[in-house]
Parts: structure tokens; sequence; C-alpha cells
């Protein structure tokens, strides 16, 4: 069954609440049950974490009764009705209404398990989808989401809060993997146009005719294309550089004939990776200049210095915590490896980096280093060529190791001083000097 999903039993009958919750508890579920509807109503809300199992003849409020005011507070509820016999009309009219599907009784076990099973499974999807949509319409949680502290990712926050209150357009560049897309739903959440449409789609995705239609319409499906959609909120063009000439010149009219404020925002990140080539180089150059009357480049992560190790360690704990294994903890000369490897895929080839890391520490087995070095087995060197003073390395370690045993010991302040063999005021001033908090690990 889907992790943290529970189901609601309601039924007026005792043995049959208990039945169902025995079977459904030995097949693995967390269940809770209800005796009425009505007390049932004050435990689901739109978010419940998982589905509902009700009977549809009940004294007070009846299943059908209930299976509209759960439709009228999550229509994405599923809600699975057990009928008694001679009642299937009532079923099928349940379905219509909005129920996941109906059991007759006497029903099999096995049957209410596997309709158990589907219906928590697709409760997950919604909920998982609910998630990352408000995850994506909230500025303050994408804008934690772009972690470090180098003076570039300062500038980036800073571009981001600027360029999102502005109504011009917007180009996005940079090399593949720097997190151009988070950028674009940053720029959005946190301007005037949050609670507005955010439409995307990848210009090297379909071919021209298809994008055509998708863009401008008329649609396959009858629906809005996506520059109707998207009226009044964002249009998010991916790999922007492979939208053919025809309709490079249909974009711009519609850009054109937006006048000034665009009703509709056009965000369109560029994607070039050919050599010596740039985004420039791909659009027409009326077009570029519409779209790069604002533009961020993003930074490559070699040229943002110690957040390399603070994203490390980020991604190794997610992972640990995901796999159930000890995170890998960097050597003094793997962190200065990690500082310098060239990172040609960047913060995406340091996500793999540090999953591959967290995998390889559960087999007791491996090094960073030998993951660096296959990583980069076609870069010559596997240093970057922007030479840092032994400085900056010293220090860049020295805050991942307060940082590493600080969680470990979960905020101790004297546990930490023992293992790092530091006193007191040593340990706060260099806690002062990297911007680490206790109460950050508590």
């Amino acid at each position: 069954m889907p992790e943290g999903m529970k189901i609601a039993i309601v039924d007026d009958e005792q043995d049959m609440r208990q039945s169902i919750s025995q079977w459904l508890a030995l097949s693995g579920y967390d269940t809770e049950t209800f005796s009425s509807a009505e007390d049932a109503l004050k435990s689901l809300g739109s978010d419940y974490p998982g589905i509902v199992v009700s009977d549809i003849k009940m004294p007070g409020m009846d299943g059908m009764s209930f299976l509209k005011k759960l439709m009228s507070v999550d229509s994405a509820l599923p809600v699975i009705m057990i009928t008694g016999h001679g009642d299937v009309p009532m079923a099928v009219e349940a379905m219509r209404v909005g129920a996941y599907d109906f059991l007759e009784k006497p029903f099999n076990p096995d049957r209410m398990t596997e309709l158990a099973k589907r219906a928590t499974q697709t409760r997950r999807l919604t909920l998982d989808n609910r998630a990352l949509r408000r995850e994506l319409s909230d500025g303050t949680v994408l804008m934690r989401k772009l972690i470090g502290s180098s003076p570039v990712m300062e500038q980036l926050r800073e571009d981001i809060l600027d360029l999102g209150q502005a109504d011009s357009h917007v180009l996005i560049d940079g090399e593949t993997g720097t997190g151009k897309t988070l950028v674009a739903h940053a720029l959005h959440a946190v301007g005037p146009r949050a609670g507005k449409k955010f439409c995307f789609v990848s210009c090297a995705a379909y071919g021209e005719d298809e994008l055509s239609a998708k863009l401008f319409g008329p649609t396959i499906d009858g629906s809005l294309p996506l520059a109707e959609e998207a009226r009044g909120g964002t249009l998010l063009l991916e790999d922007i550089d492979a939208l053919p000439q025809t309709l490079q010149a249909r974009l711009l009219t519609f850009i054109n004939d937006q006048g000034t404020p665009a009703e509709t925002r056009v965000v369109a990140i560029c994607n070039m990776q050919e050599a010596e080539k740039t985004c420039e180089d791909a659009l027409r150059p009326d077009l570029y200049y519409r779209l790069a009357a604002m533009k961020i480049t993003m930074p490559p992560l070699r040229q943002r210095g110690e957040d390399i190790l603070t994203l490390f360690n980020r991604f190794g704990q997610q992972f640990a915590e995901e796999y159930g294994t000890e995170e890998p903890e960097a050597s003094a000369q793997e962190a200065a490896q990690l500082l310098q490897a060239p990172w040609p895929g960047n913060v995406r080839q340091l996500i793999n980096v540090a999953e591959r890391a967290v995998l390889q520490n559960r087999r007791g087995s491996g090094s960073i280093a030998s993951l660096l070095m296959a990583d980069n087995s076609e870069i010559e060197p596997t240093m970057t060529t922007e030479g840092k003073p032994l400085k900056e390395y010293v220090e860049a370690f020295e805050r991942m190791l307060i940082d590493n045993t600080m969680r470990r010991h979960k905020g101790s302040i004297s546990s930490v001083m023992d293992e790092l063999c530091l006193p007191r005021r040593t340990l706060n001033e260099k806690m002062a000097k990297y911007g680490l908090s206790r109460s950050d690990y508590l």
C-alpha cells in the first residue's frame, strides 16, 4: 500500500465495521472506523491522506448524502460504496455522483483489498500532485530551493525577486543542469501573477505542426491553445532555441499584439549546447531582443564555491533517509576534489554523485573520488581551471565538517565540542562565521 495512506470505514453496524477493519489491517492498511456519516465528516477534510469505505444504507445521513458531502469537500477523494443485494441501481447512481467503485454484499474480501490498493494509489498520486502544485506556486518554498550563500547565488535570488515584480518578458539561459526551469517557476511565484495560470511546453518535444497547434491552435482535442490558456499569467517556453522560424514569427506577433504592459508574460529557456553558439544565434533578432529585455544567466556549479559542499551534504542527507542508511561524509581530500571538479552537468550531476555516494556507503565500498573520476572520464583534467586560494578550501571543508557534526548530534553543542576538540567560544565563533545556527539542527 502507498506509505502513510489511511482507510476510513463508515458503517452503522459494528460487526461490519470491525470485520472490514480487521481484514484491511491484515493486508497492511491503517484503518479508522466511524459509526455514522456525521462523525466521519468531522475528520475527513479536503486533503485526507487516504480513502473512504462507506455503507449506502445508514440511519441519519445515508451513504448517498454522505457521498455528495464528501464530493463537495474533495471531488478527488476515492469513496468505495458498499451496497446490499438488489441495490445495484443505487450503486450505479453513486458512481455517477463520484464514487470510486462499489461492492455488493456479501463481498469477496480479496476484491475489497484489490479495490483499496488501487484507490490508495490513486489518492497518493492526487495528493503528491497537489503538493507539487502548491510548491510550484509558493515563492518562499521555491526560493529556499535555490540553496547557497555564494555571491552568484545571492545575486540570482535578488534578480528573481526584482524581475518577478516586472511585466517584461524574460530569457533564461545557462548550462544544462543549473536549474533554469526552477527559476522560471520562481519568477512566476514571487510576482503579481502568482495566482494566475502558469503554462509551459518544450519547443523541442514536438514537430512543427503539433507545436503550432499546442501554442496557437486549433488543438486536436478542442482545448484552449497555451497562448490563450496562459492569458493573464505566464507562458513558459522551454528549449526556445528549437522553435522553428515560422513559429518564431507567430510568437513575435503574439508578443507585439499584447502591448505594454504585457497581458501574458513569456518566459523563455534557452538550452543551446553547441560550441560557440548562443540563443541569439538561434532566434531571429527582433524576437531575441523582445525576449531578452530581461535576462537571467544561470551560474554554473563550478563558480559557486562552497555551495558545492552544502549541496552535496543536503542531497546526501536526503538520499540517506530515502535508502535508510548513513549519509556519506567527505574527507578533506574528497571535499577538495568536489570543489575542484569541473561539473559539466552542474547541479543535476551533483545530485547523481550524491545518490551514488549514498549507495556506495550502504555497501561499504567505493569513494567519492572514484565517482568524480568516472563522471569526468572524458574531461581532462578533472579539476577546474579556476584556481582557489588554499584558505578557501580549508574554510569550505571546516564549514562542512561542523555542519555534518551538528546534524549528526542533532544540535548538541557539547557533543560537537567533544568530537571536534573545540572550546565553546571557538565553536561559536566559527558557527557565526559560516552562518550556522544551532536551531537548524534541533
